[in-house]
C-alpha cells in the first residue's frame, strides 16, 4: 500500500526487533496527532494525552504493527481509512 503510493520509507524494522514502552514513547515525543487502530475500532487523540503509550501496545507489551509516521501524525496498527487520509 505504501510503495504503491510512492511514499518514502525511512526505516524499516525487522518483527524479530521488539520495541517496547520507550519505543513507544520515544514516536510520541515528535507527535502531535494518534490514531490506534485495533480491529475496526480506531482512536485517534493527542499524543499528549496520558496513556496514550498504553494504546500504542498490545498485550504482550510490545509495540503494535505496523507504525507509520506522517508528518507529525502517528498511525498504529492496521486501519485502512486512516492511512488513506493520512496519506492524502
Amino acid at each position: 500500500m505504501l510503495d504503491a503510493r510512492g511514499a518514502e520509507i525511512a526505516d524499516r524494522t525487522p518483527a524479530s526487533r521488539k520495541l517496547g514502552r520507550a519505543d513507544a514513547e520515544a514516536l510520541l515525543a515528535d507527535a502531535e496527532t494518534l490514531y490506534v487502530a485495533k480491529g475496526r475500532k480506531q482512536t485517534e487523540l493527542q499524543a499528549s494525552e496520558p496513556g496514550a503509550a498504553d494504546l500504542m501496545l498490545g498485550p504482550t507489551g510490545n509495540l503494535r504493527a505496523p507504525v507509520v509516521r506522517v508528518g507529525r501524525t502517528l498511525i498504529v496498527g492496521y486501519h485502512e481509512e486512516a492511512l488513506n487520509q493520512a496519506l492524502g
